[in-house]
């Protein structure tokens, strides 16, 4: 009670220090919300590729591919024949997919048209091991596939630039030299930092179709991938083994021969962003510490202060009984509220600045309960410290003195 009072009765003192240490807590807690944020928003985004999946691939995730060069540049690129093989083989796998990006093309419908719209033939497993979602219609069903009907997959800026408000499933638009009717169209692409899955700019066709209307056959100067997902109850070091059986087999290689071929998970990109992350929230935290620093030194001088203009009233309490260590609470509850005060404005300023850089970042900032007991726990550690020396120096006062004083 004592505490409030002279927080109340020294309104000036009270904010100076609620400002050094609002300061010292906004530093903090928004320098880690913002990685914070980042983390959360790349690691949701490498999240869509999915965990269970394996990717196949000339050039493995771990190396640096300018390191080794001419060993990545001889590998050849996984191929149609690669997914049949893996696709009829592999008995640890639920799904198997071959992509071929083919690369821009114009897409027109009546008098509008978009141009370089970025063109992908995918195989009929593709939609299943990307989880994706469709704002409108529907993926190619396995006739669809089959025939190689001719069917695309707009994105939604695609559609939206097209169509405008118009619903454009069942419409037909001109790509390919072909009309090709529209069956589905893939929800927008969320805000994030990284989008390794955006097909908002894309269109999808299915491979069978592909073949008809482009020359995928050997993959001649476009890229193509192999993803493989793994079976419920398997787990990726038996699918990574029977992929590495299959393809050696496939490929022909002999016992002693190297595998010419990588197999990436998203474990070494999440391994890789560990370390990135943690480099940055130590930054965060040194930034942050000179910050609460100040803040520091910010309370514990008008601790002093206080201490200097109550020392007559200490004399007075502690010849009428008081403890020593009553007078050591009482010094270290004013520093502690006045910490928490500054960091609970902290907290209301970095929230209040999180909502407001979000609509223009490029990711959401956000303020975890984890922050908040980490701001929390920083405004009372920073009023233990502050107020420590000046609470010592009151409780030790000889009464005597501290009254003529």
């Amino acid at each position: 009670m004592q505490a409030f009072q002279q927080l109340a009765g020294n309104k000036l003192r009270t904010f100076l220090s609620l400002l050094g240490i609002t300061i010292g807590i906004w530093c903090v807690i928004f320098v880690t919300s913002a990685v914070d944020s980042m983390e959360a928003s790349i690691r949701n985004s490498f999240d869509k590729l999915g965990d269970d999946v394996i990717y196949i691939d000339k050039f493995s995730w771990e190396e640096d591919p300018e390191a080794n060069y001419w060993k990545w540049m001889r590998r050849p690129n996984p191929n149609y024949k690669d997914y049949k093989d893996l696709k009829k083989k592999l008995k640890s796998a639920d799904y198997v997919s071959f992509t071929s990006f083919i690369g821009g093309k114009t897409v027109e419908y009546k008098s509008s048209n978009v141009g370089g719209a970025f063109a992908i033939a995918v195989t009929e497993d593709y939609a299943d091991i990307f989880n994706l979602e469709f704002a409108d219609g529907r993926f190619f069903s396995e006739t669809d596939y089959k025939y190689g009907g001719n069917q695309v997959i707009l994105g939604y800026k695609v559609a939206k630039e097209l169509f405008g408000t118009t619903n454009p499933v069942g419409k037909k638009v001109k790509v390919f030299g072909r009309k090709l009717v529209v069956i589905g169209i893939i929800a927008e692409s969320g805000k994030d930092l990284i989008n390794p899955l955006n097909f908002d700019e894309a269109i999808l066709i299915s491979y069978e179709l592909a073949k008809k209307v482009t020359d995928v056959k050997y993959n001649k100067g476009r890229g193509a991938s192999i993803n493989v997902k793994a079976a419920e109850g398997v787990g990726l070091d038996q699918l990574k083994d029977e992929i590495t059986g299959v393809l050696r087999a496939s490929r022909r290689l002999k016992p002693k021969v190297g595998d010419n071929f990588a197999l990436n998970t998203l474990s070494i990109i999440s391994n890789a962003l560990d370390s990135v992350f943690g480099v940055l929230g130590a930054i965060g935290w040194i930034i942050g510490s000179f910050a609460i620093i100040v803040g520091i030194f910010s309370v514990g001088n008008i601790m002093f202060v206080s201490v200097k203009e109550r020392t007559s009233i200490i004399g007075i309490k502690k010849a009428l009984g008081a403890k020593w260590y009553i007078i050591l609470i009482e010094f270290l509850t004013e520093a502690i509220i006045l910490c928490l005060l500054g960091g609970a404005l902290g907290l209301l300023l970095v929230w209040g600045i999180a909502a407001a850089v979000t609509e223009f970042a490029e990711f959401p900032i956000f303020l975890s309960t984890k922050n908040i007991i980490i701001g929390v726990g920083v405004s009372v550690c920073t009023g233990v410290i502050a107020g420590l020396i000046p609470a010592l120096i009151a409780a030790l006062m000889d009464p005597v003195n501290a009254i003529r004083s």
